[in-house]
């Protein structure tokens, strides 16, 4: 599997992505020919090489109207701000609604998959704007980043993965400064800016004792919407390597964001996760079903109960859940309010997941959506059983025989 490696020694910012793909080789004008899909008039990149710490790397800025866009992302200061498009340009800070950013994409000639990335990444910073100004996400209207300069940030990166044909995206714990402040169109802010924060939260970050904003929201927003986590222990063969760079130089490190590109050769992926577990003697078993059902809508990933013995030999049941760290609180609360239990174990584990996407095949009962997962170079395909329970009662035929026949379709393809 091909993948890319962000190292974000010095945070993460939309155009230090664009710069470490293109340092890495990806072909400017190719990125330049998409961008030109979103249709936004006269925008085009301007990149050029810089050097930080004896390192060479790209720099990148949106040209606007013949103008470098000098827009301040939320909780950045083109003076203080790590990763600012710093000079004497023009500030085009008009910005846009989420609603209007979404249509935009929509109605754009960009692949579907680029699209629903896209719109995936300004998701995360409505949905954070939504929480931190207490209104809806339909309400949102962005200042900074609604801006075409991280317009194309943003769409730009997730442009970048496919021209370079990387299928998942990991990084490293998230630098994001602190002790500082910055200044927004909402007035000073701490660093790192709230937006940041929220957009992060599940996601392993490093308060690191740099006072300037290292990661911005439009960074976060790409590291939490397109990210498969931190990689961890997993050799990777590297094809190639490119630094990006932020505007601002930086005494204590260089400015720059780190991407690999390679391939891992197993179809493995890990992750950490919390198991809450509980122990119940006194629950009536038909609450059961309803119990996991809740826990799984407050956000858990999985959840079972296995029958045990529990002391003085009384019959019970051991409620096992899987949760991130951002889901405990609601998941412990649902469990409480839910079941009998008076208390639970809680601990870190690691997990190890076989590689698997969700697609459509078209089968004789039509198009059903299948899960693909390859297991030591072993494609294996199968339908969901959503699905084959939709056709069986569409079509009046037991279920065993819809599962059989389609699957045996699926994998004589």
């Amino acid at each position: 599997m091909k993948i890319a490696y962000f190292d974000t020694f010095a945070g993460i910012a939309g155009d230090m992505a664009l710069g470490a793909f293109i340092s890495a080789g990806l072909d400017a004008n190719y990125l330049q020919q998409e961008i030109e899909k979103l249709n936004l008039g006269d925008v085009h990149l301007e990149v050029r090489k810089v050097v930080r710490s004896g390192i060479t790397a790209a720099k990148v800025d949106v040209v606007v109207h013949g103008e470098i866009e000098t827009v301040k992302d939320l909780g950045s200061d083109h003076h203080a701000h790590g990763h600012s498009r710093a000079g004497s340009h023009h500030d085009h800070g008009h910005g846009k609604s989420y609603l209007e950013i979404k249509h935009l994409i929509e109605g754009s000639r960009l692949t579907d998959a680029v699209k629903a990335k896209s719109i995936a990444v300004f998701g995360k910073l409505a949905e954070a704007e939504a929480k931190i100004h207490d209104t809806t996400v339909e309400k949102i209207h962005f200042h900074e980043v609604g801006a075409v300069d991280s317009i194309v940030d943003i769409v730009g990166a997730v442009i970048c993965m496919e021209l370079t044909g990387v299928e998942r995206l990991y990084t490293s714990p998230i630098r994001v400064g602190s002790n500082g402040y910055i200044e927004a169109q909402h007035g000073v802010l701490p660093v790192p800016a709230p937006a940041t924060l929220e957009i992060l939260k599940g996601y392993p970050i490093l308060f690191n004792d740099v006072s300037h904003e290292l990661t911005t929201p439009t960074g976060a927003a790409i590291v939490s919407a397109l990210s498969a986590g931190v990689l961890k222990e997993q050799a990777i063969e590297v094809e190639s390597i490119g630094y990006g760079a932020g505007s601002r130089e930086m005494e204590r490190l260089p400015n720059l964001l780190r991407v690999v590109i390679g391939t891992i050769g197993s179809k493995t992926e890990e992750d950490h996760v919390l198991l809450v577990e509980a122990n119940m003697d006194d629950i009536n078993p038909q609450l059961i079903p309803y119990t996991l059902e809740k826990v799984l809508e407050a956000g858990a990933t999985d959840a079972y109960v296995t029958p045990v013995l529990m002391k003085k030999g009384r019959p019970g049941f051991l409620l096992s859940v899987l949760t991130s760290e951002s889901k405990l609180e609601g998941v412990t609360a649902v469990i409480y309010r839910e079941s009998t239990t008076l208390g639970m174990r809680i601990q870190a584990i690691r997990r190890s997941k076989a590689h698997r996407e969700l697609r459509t095949a078209e089968t004789s009962f039509g198009t059903v959506q299948v899960k693909e997962s390859v297991i030591e170079g072993k494609v294996r395909v199968a339908a969901e059983f959503e699905e084959c329970r939709r056709i069986a009662e569409e079509k009046g035929l037991p279920l065993p025989d819809v599962m059989r026949k389609i699957n045996a379709e699926l994998n004589r393809e």
